[in-house]
Parts: structure tokens; C-alpha cells; sequence
């Protein structure tokens, strides 16, 4: 066993020394909500009729409140493909909980919107703050008091860090989340990017494009691509909070019904009574997720090349638990953490020819074995994360965790701490007189990890492909939109721009963008400076560039800045933002625009407001 690695080591203290107050707090109020909070045993006659009057055969254990109730959480929708399947995970998980003598009843549903669905449309300015939305409407669900642990069921984008966070405020409570997987492999996501970037072209018309892109997303499950939903899983595995290896299973097979199971049996033993007696083994989420599995998370991120949402997702799932992590912390991780998978966008493979290739128990073992990875956090399974270092199978129908796998099956997507395909995790902080950022250069040649070029500004990405079309880009250039954080439009995912600017590079040109907005999971071969925090509304520095502007982009040096003489810089006059936006539901997320904090922190209005009311 070796001992953990300095700077991990390191950074984890400086965390936990940050964090120590709010923290402190954190525990507290869990602490109450335990022993004088939302349980069963202080509800009324009146209050408990009502919330088992329609549960059927199991009223009787429900009344008797001798045994677990657990409270599902699902963002089950029949319109997303990964959250189709759990719409008969319910009456699953209520028949697994009567074999070890427990209840469950659906809590509550949450919303669950696909960024692949509103993708350059105006619905995408909804999408980062639905995150709030599910953190809160989880809240709502565990607020009646019924439950004695929770299963979270979701899967995509905002919706696994939305429940989390919700859930975190009933930190007393056990609580395991359950994948539903990944659809089987269709078009090869090389293919489908090649005919995106002739689309843009102009060189294949509309139904060659939907042609392709259904042969892609063509059945029940998650997106094959290792975007955030995927990056998602990767991280409640590295956080202990599935059961091991339960990510990457597909949809409709008996080893993922076996899983689901499982995970109930297991919620079941680590209530905080067993037998009407307090448990030994009571393993309360709030206590799962502490400063180490934090740090877990992030580490796992760097290690497969995961999505940049998460520089913005995990700050704010810290901070339901109160701990404090900034980009900071992620960049000096990436700078000792190696990148030992390739998954597309920064590989060929998919999510299934990882878990095939050995996946995250792979990547798991090795990082343990290195030093790399905290290994005595509490979990959800039996130990520590040494359990999560072996994939799950079937033998004769039984669930099973053989040994671990020694060796990578396919190396040209998944390596060893001594081979990696990159000595860091590819997620870097930029930063300089136009503010910080994040940039993800796993999947950037190294040729082009400076860019030094004239910007071209925009405020709408609309306006950037336009200009694309018109040939106006034909040349080397930093493309600055700005305008697109959480304050302004509530901070979209510009992945539509991902085909032009490709097609841009490959004509030799020297490109790269910069942004307050973010990319996407999906983001991939052009270099990206995303996140710019303070954005440009409200007075950010991108609110004084100009088109003309020498901007360096510089992921070798973590520089981000306006090559501009400094006297000129401060004198110039901050643009103003364009008007907010209206229609599609968007003017109802206005307070939440105002109120949002900055990226670096989470860009949560919801946080915000709760930290200044718990300060």
C-alpha cells in the first residue's frame, strides 16, 4: 500500500482547513436533523394516515415504523433516454425492500431536461439553473419526514449534482444512487463528429445530419460519449455512493436489476437502528461525503478526462456539505494526477468499450495503488474504496465482486499510473487581466496549448456562426463570446460552436475560444478557455475587450490575458449587457440570475442566498 501523494495530501488539508467552520456547521445540523429533525417517530396520527393511505400491502410495516422507509427520489421522464429505463424502477425497488423487510414509496419526482435536446436553443439558458431547481424539489420531497434512507434516481447533466445537493441537507439519512446505464454502442462518435463538421461546411445536407445523429442516440439509456452525465457516474464511484461498478451496466439486463437490488438490501442495512437498535454499521450521506471524497471526485475527473461542468458542479456539491473547493485545489490535482483513459471526445472508444477495457475499477485500483486516491473514506458498500476497484458480475445468477483486474484489456483506451497518456489530468486554471478560467486540454494537441491571436467579440453565439458562414473567421483568431455567464443568460452550454471552430482548425488556422458561458461536456480539440469568472455582466473584464484585441490563451503557462497596455485597459468603458432574456419560461429564473454567485463557486443562486442566511 502506498502512501498518498504530497500534493494530494496537501491540498486535501487545505481544504479541510478552509472549510472547518462551515463545515462544522454542516455536521451540526444533520446532527439534528438525526435525533430531532425529520423522522417518523414525531409525526401525528394525522400526519402519518396521510402519507400511507395509498400504500397498500405495506401500511402494516409502514405504521409499525420498526424497519426502514425508503423514500425514492426519481427524475424518471419517458423524453430522455437515460432516465426512460426508471420508470419501472419504483416498483422494483418496493419489492427488493420487502425481501429484507423494508418499505419504500416514491418521495417526489424532479425535472429532468436534456442538454442534447436544448443544445443551442433557447431552452439551454434554463439548463444550469434546473440544477437548483432539482436540489430543491429533492428537498421537498424528503421533507415530509417518512423516511429513513433515500435512493436518488437520476443520471444526466444537472440532475445527479442537483439531487446530491438537495439531498446532502438530510445528511442524516443513508442514501445510495442508482444508474440506470448506458445505451449498447451505435455510430461510432468519430462519425458522428465527422458529419457535424461537414454539416457546417455545407458539404451534407440536414437528413444525412438527423440520419447520423439517430444512429448514435438510438435507444433506452445514457449517451455513449464521456460527457458530464457519464462523468456523473464516474464520480459517484469515486465518492462511494453507488454500488461498486454500477455505473456503465446497460439498461434491460439481469446484472443491472441485480445492482438496483442490491442497492436496496444494502440502504436497508445502514439505517441508523437495525432490529430496533441503534447500528453499527449506520452510514449517513452526510458523513459519505466529506473533504477526502470530495477530493476523491475531482481526482477521478482528472484521471478519465471528464466534463469541465463539473469545475462548476462539484464546488457546489461541496458546498451543500460545507466544504469549500476552487479551482485552485483542481489545478494543482491535474498537475500529479495522470490521464489514464481515453474516452471521445478524447478518444475513439465509448463509455462500453471502457467498462469492457476494465473501466472504473481499472482506473480505481490503479490510483489506490499509487498513491492517488484516498482510500479510507466511508461508503456505501462494506469497506473502503478498495471495493470499488472490482467490477460486478453474474455467476449462476448470483451478484458477485470477483478480484480485481490486473491489466488493462485494451491499452489504447485505458493505462496504467506508469504508462499514462498524459502525466496530468488535462484540466487546467487560466487566469490574467480578462479573469480565471478553466481549460480542458486532454483532448487538445499539445501544439496548441498557446494561442495568440486577435479577438473577434460576440454576444450571442448565433452572431459567431453567422459570421463563420460569411467567411469572416477565415483566419487566426481568438473567438470571445461574452455575455453568456449565470448573471447574463444563465450561463448555456455552447457546444453548438464545437463544429465551425473545428472545421477553422483544420484549415490550419490558429483558433480557440474564450468564454463566461460553458462548452459541454462533449468539449474536445480546440482549445477552450471557459468559465471566465467575474463574468462580463456586472462589470467582468470581458466586458472591455474589443474586436482587434491580441488575447494570449496559454494552458503551459495558465495565463489568460488581453494583450492590451495596462493604462489603456483600465481606462476603457465596461460594455453593457444586452437585454435579459424573455419567452421559453426564461424570465421566470430572473431572481436566480440576479442572485447567482460566480462559477468558480458553484453559480448558485440558491447557495448563495443559504449561505448568507447560515453565515
Amino acid at each position: 500500500m502506498n502512501d498518498l501523494h504530497p500534493v494530494i495530501a496537501a491540498v486535501t488539508r487545505r481544504i479541510v482547513e478552509k472549510s472547518a467552520p462551515s463545515r462544522r456547521r454542516y455536521l451540526d445540523l444533520i446532527e439534528r436533523g438525526r435525533d430531532a429533525g425529520t423522522n417518523r417517530q414525531r409525526l401525528s396520527c394525522g400526519n402519518l394516515a396521510h402519507a400511507f393511505a395509498a400504500a397498500g400491502e405495506d401500511k402494516p410495516a409502514i405504521r409499525s415504523a420498526t424497519a426502514m422507509n425508503i423514500g425514492i427520489v426519481t427524475a424518471y421522464n419517458d423524453m430522455l433516454s437515460a432516465h426512460q429505463p426508471y420508470g419501472r424502477y419504483p416498483e422494483q425497488i418496493k419489492l427488493a425492500a420487502r425481501e429484507v423487510g423494508a418499505t419504500a414509496q416514491v418521495a417526489g419526482g424532479v425535472p429532468a431536461m436534456c442538454d442534447g435536446v436544448t443544445q443551442g436553443q433557447a431552452g439551454m439558458d434554463l439548463s444550469l439553473f434546473s440544477r437548483d431547481v432539482i436540489a430543491m424539489a429533492t428537498a421537498v420531497s424528503l421533507s415530509h419526514a417518512m423516511f429513513e434512507g433515500v435512493a436518488l434516481l437520476g443520471i444526466c447533466d444537472k440532475i445527479v449534482p442537483g439531487l446530491l445537493i438537495g439531498a446532502l441537507r438530510f445528511g442524516h439519512l443513508p442514501t445510495i444512487l442508482i444508474p440506470a446505464g448506458p445505451m449498447p454502442s451505435g455510430l461510432p462518435n468519430k462519425e458522428k463528429q465527422r458529419v457535424r463538421q461537414l454539416y457546417a461546411e455545407g458539404k451534407v445536407g440536414q437528413d444525412e445530419l438527423l440520419d447520423s445523429e439517430i444512429a448514435s442516440y438510438h435507444s433506452p439509456g445514457t449517451c455513449t460519449f464521456y460527457g458530464t452525465a457519464n462523468s456523473n457516474q464516474m464520480m459517484m464511484e469515486m465518492m462511494g455512493l453507488h454500488m461498486p461498478g454500477a455505473s456503465f451496466i446497460n439498461p434491460g439486463t439481469k446484472l443491472r436489476a441485480e445492482l438496483t437490488r442490491a442497492a436496496v438490501h444494502r440502504l436497508a442495512a445502514i439505517g441508523w437502528t437495525k432490529d430496533g437498535k441503534p447500528n453499527d454499521d449506520y452510514r449517513p450521506l452526510g458523513h459519505c461525503v466529506d473533504e477526502k471524497a470530495i477530493v476523491n471526485a475531482a481526482i477521478g475527473l482528472l484521471a478519465t478526462g471528464g466534463s469541465t461542468n463539473h469545475a462548476i458542479h462539484l464546488p457546489a456539491i461541496a458546498r451543500a456539505a460545507g466544504i469549500l473547493i476552487d479551482w485552485t485545489d483542481l489545478s494543482e490535482l491535474s498537475d500529479v494526477v495522470p490521464l489514464l483513459a481515453r474516452v471521445y471526445p478524447n478518444g475513439s472508444g465509448d463509455v462500453n468499450d471502457f467498462h469492457a477495457a476494465g473501466g472504473i475499477g481499472y482506473v480505481i485500483g490503479e490510483l489506490l495503488d499509487n498513491g492517488l486516491l484516498h482510500r479510507d473514506i466511508l461508503t456505501v458498500a462494506r469497506a473502503d474504496m478498495t471495493d470499488y476497484a472490482r467490477t460486478p458480475e453474474l455467476v449462476d445468477d448470483a451478484l458477485v465482486w470477483p478480484e480485481r483486474l490486473a491489466a488493462s484489456r485494451d491499452p489504447a483506451m485505458l493505462r496504467p499510473v506508469a504508462e499514462p497518456f498524459s502525466a496530468d489530468g488535462g484540466m487546467k486554471l487560466l487566469q490574467g487581466n480578462l479573469g480565471r478560467c478553466v481549460i480542458k486540454t486532454s483532448a487538445v494537441d499539445p501544439a496548441r496549448w498557446t494561442i495568440e491571436a486577435p479577438a473577434r467579440v460576440f454576444s450571442d453565439q448565433d452572431d459567431v456562426l453567422r459570421a463563420f458562414k460569411a467567411g469572416e473567421l477565415d483566419r487566426d483568431v481568438v473567438v470571445v463570446v461574452r455575455f453568456q455567464g449565470p448573471r447574463a443568460n444563465g450561463m448555456p452550454e455552447l457546444h453548438k460552436l464545437t463544429p465551425p471552430l473545428g472545421v477553422l482548425q483544420d484549415k490550419g488556422y490558429r483558433v480557440a475560444l474564450v468564454t463566461d458561458g460553458r462548452m459541454s461536456g462533449a468539449s474536445g480539440k480546440v482549445p477552450a478557455a471557459i468559465h471566465v469568472s467575474p463574468e462580463a455582466h456586472g462589470g467582468g473584464p470581458l466586458a472591455r475587450l474589443r474586436d482587434g484585441d491580441m488575447v494570449r490563451v496559454c494552458a503551459r503557462q495558465g495565463m489568460l490575458e488581453a494583450l492590451v497596455e495596462d493604462a489603456e485597459w483600465k481606462a476603457r468603458e465596461m460594455l453593457p449587457p444586452p437585454p435579459p432574456p424573455y419567452d421559453t419560461g426564461r424570465e421566470l429564473f430572473a431572481m436566480m440570475r440576479q442572485g447567482c454567485d460566480e462559477a468558480e463557486r458553484g453559480a448558485s443562486a440558491m447557495l448563495a442566498a443559504m449561505d448568507g442566511e447560515i453565515a
